[in-house]
């Protein structure tokens, strides 16, 4: 009986720590962004272009993360979940699929993934931002370089 209690033990640790180790794993795939061949800005142009209109900077995070940072100076909140994100993209561009579009997020994962996303679909001239809005391997991130955000509010 003892001999079967710890055989049972043992699987249940072992199922465990696989459980765990899975978890890691996918966590982590999701944290290392895709490769990106297009255009790359760091923050501090990302924000010059955007304000001087020369790009359109899009900050593709979520209402929940607009809020809790604010939306970076010159960008247009557009949440890359929406079905329609091509659609409202291009309306954003007036339908010019060849306008400089740059994309920022968080860590610079979800804005490479969307970047290779957005040139599949058509568009010509997408730009990633890879160090997002709280820092990645690429750089501090907007926050923390102190460049300057503008509060979300539900009707902007």
């Amino acid at each position: 009986m003892a001999d079967t209690n710890n055989r049972t033990r043992r699987w249940v640790v072992l199922g465990g720590i696989a459980a765990i180790g899975a978890g890691f794993a996918i966590r982590e795939y999701r944290l290392i962004p895709q490769d990106y061949s297009g255009d790359q800005l760091d923050v501090a142009k990302a924000h010059q272009k955007a304000v001087a209109g020369d790009i359109l900077l899009v900050d593709i995070r979520t209402p929940r993360e607009w809020r809790a940072t604010g939306i970076g100076q010159g960008a247009q909140p557009l949440d890359m979940r929406r079905e329609d994100f091509v659609q409202a993209l291009a309306q954003l561009t007036d339908g010019n699929t060849s306008a400089p579009v740059a994309l920022i997020c968080a860590r610079g994962v979800r804005s490479a993934r969307l970047s290779n996303q957005l040139t599949k679909a058509g568009f010509t001239n997408v730009i990633d931002v890879p160090e997002g809005m709280l820092g990645s391997a690429a750089g501090p991130g907007w926050v923390r370089a102190g460049l300057p955000v503008e509060a979300f509010s539900e009707g902007t």
